[in-house]
């Protein structure tokens, strides 16, 4: 359908953009492990890193388990009720935290269930002695069960959404009641879901880092990410930070392994096509029950919320915005988040216009298609090699070059962009394999090429796609502490550090203040990138 030369142009430009991808994760990894490492083989198998690798499992196991409990009976409640005030409200409130950055949600957290928290002071006023402690195990669940809860709701909710409409007409017809219904039609569909979700789950739990760093409370309660961020920044132990990367490694592969061994789910059972309409759910005692979980969902995922728009709003929002150092770490976020937005949209639309390519030709040769197969591994590396374990590969290359500082913002923004990468893909993926599906005969037909079919083909319909794509890639950039906590300092301050530092210095007003500024910003990033996709999808409804 296209010409050789821009075959070859895509590929080309698809294979640097891979190899550049590759490069920069190899050299920082390699120059991680090949560092001087003294004792750090004794320490790889000491007490303490066993002890951190522990705790690392043993949380994100309790976090999946506790997110996918609880999402489990508010996926259900919104299945059942598909038409009800507020309903679409409930569903785009589950997609708030994961537009929200980490430190604005534990910031929240804190307000609520800290030890002067909403939460903890009515439990002091009713005379309980020992109240919640947000601090350790107890909060690092508390947090990931909020921002993951959304996460797993969502995803099962979709699948619940796709039984067809005429098992809910048999089940009508047969009288089923809801165990039943539950029994034969709902769980088949979610235990095929369970698995991966809970997969996705874990592997975040397991990486975590600012939600550790912040409420983690102490070595007890540290995991290897945090572990190696703090042999870098405070002992400065470089065989220590080793050895713990090169288990970080190590776990985060397996866990990738084990994850691509999982069954994949079915799309759909056989159906006509026709529209789902539920029939039960109609009882008192389910609509009571439904009411009750989805109104616990509302309140756990709302309450942080508002606490910080409360807090932020008390806080002396003049003062902060006509500080120099806040338009300074604005001006720095930005910045980072611009470049890191550019390269990671450039990137991911290379390598799936050459995948694309490679996968429309049929003479492709054995080589190619293991290029196109190693390019759609290439959003998980970020996953193998988290930005914690990056960073500290940099930090330990360039360290004999110089003032580190002065690489600090390029690596920063190259960092974001790995970590934004996944999230690009997947939303440019679908967009551009239909669309080349739906017009690649009607350009080769035409003899459109190069700028005329950017132009008149791709562009109309591709630029919302390509918008979501960027707005959500700047929010997680604006949003993100875990590369900068590497690499800030006095003279390199971000929004996110600007909160953590503020906390830091015991400047909690101050901090909730610029967490409102931050979350506001990201929250209007991604709303824009789901407005924009839910427009597109709204235009093609009404064209059908």
């Amino acid at each position: 359908m296209i010409s050789k030369a821009e075959k070859r142009r895509s590929i080309g430009i698809g294979t640097v953009a891979f190899a550049a991808v590759l490069a920069f994760i190899a050299l920082g990894t390699l120059a991680l492990l090949s560092f001087d490492t003294g004792a750090a083989s004794d320490e790889l198998f000491g007490t303490y890193t066993w002890r951190i690798l522990r705790f690392t499992l043993y949380q994100a196991t309790l976090s999946t388990g506790l997110s996918i409990l609880f999402a489990l009976p508010v996926a259900l409640a919104l299945a059942r009720q598909p038409r009800f005030p507020g309903r679409i409200w409930i569903i785009r409130l589950m997609a708030v935290p994961m537009g929200l950055p980490v430190i604005v949600g534990a910031l929240g957290l804190i307000a609520i269930w800290g030890r002067q928290g909403f939460l903890n002071t009515a439990l002091t006023s009713f005379g309980v002695e020992h109240p919640f402690s947000i601090y350790g195990l107890s909060g690092i669940l508390l947090a990931h069960v909020f921002f993951n809860l959304p996460l797993a709701t969502r995803l099962l909710l979709a699948g619940l959404e796709r039984i067809p409409g005429e098992y809910w007409r048999i089940a009508a017809s047969l009288g089923m009641p809801s165990l039943s219904i539950f029994r034969f039609i709902e769980w088949p569909a979610l235990v095929k879901l369970i698995p991966g979700i809970a997969g996705l789950i874990f592997m975040l739990c397991a990486t975590s880092f600012t939600l550790v760093l912040m409420l983690g409370g102490g070595p007890a309660a540290t995991t290897l990410e945090v572990a190696i961020y703090q042999s870098l920044r405070f002992d400065f132990d470089p065989p220590r930070a080793i050895a713990l990367s090169a288990l970080q490694i190590a776990m985060t592969g397996l866990l990738l392994l084990l994850l691509s061994w999982l069954p994949k789910p079915d799309e759909e059972g056989l159906t006509l096509g026709r529209t789902v309409h539920r029939y039960d759910g109609k009882t008192i005692v389910s609509r009571s029950l439904d009411i009750v979980f989805l109104s616990a969902a509302v309140v756990f995922l709302v309450a942080p919320l508002a606490s910080v728009a409360l807090s932020g709003s008390s806080a002396n929002l003049t003062r902060l915005l006509a500080a120099e150092v806040f338009w300074r770490a604005a001006a720095t976020s930005m910045s980072i988040a611009l470049v890191s937005a550019s390269i990671a949209v450039t990137v991911a639309v290379a390598l799936i216009r050459a995948r694309s390519t490679i996968a429309s030709d049929r003479k492709a040769n054995r080589p190619l298609r293991l290029l196109a197969s190693a390019m759609s591994g290439c959003a998980s590396l970020v996953l193998l090699v988290p930005p914690v374990v990056l960073g500290s590969g940099w930090f330990l290359l360039l360290r004999p070059f110089g003032d580190i500082s002065a690489f600090a913002p390029l690596l920063v923004a190259c960092i974001n962009m790995l970590m934004a990468l996944p999230f690009v893909m997947r939303v440019l993926e679908p967009a551009f394999q239909t669309h080349e599906a739906r017009t690649a005969k009607l350009s080769a037909s035409l003899g459109m090429h190069g700028f005329a079919r950017l132009r008149y083909i791709h562009w109309p319909v591709l630029r919302r796609p390509l918008a979501t794509a960027f707005s959500f890639a700047m929010a997680l950039s604006l949003g993100d502490l875990g590369a900068i906590a590497l690499f800030g300092s006095q003279d390199f301050i971000t929004l996110p550090w600007l909160v953590y530092s503020n906390m830091g210095s015991y400047r909690t007003n101050d901090a909730e203040g610029y967490a409102l500024i931050l979350g506001t910003i990201c929250l209007i990033l991604a709303m824009a990138g789901a407005g924009g996709s839910a427009g597109t999808s709204q235009k093609r409804r009404e064209q059908h």
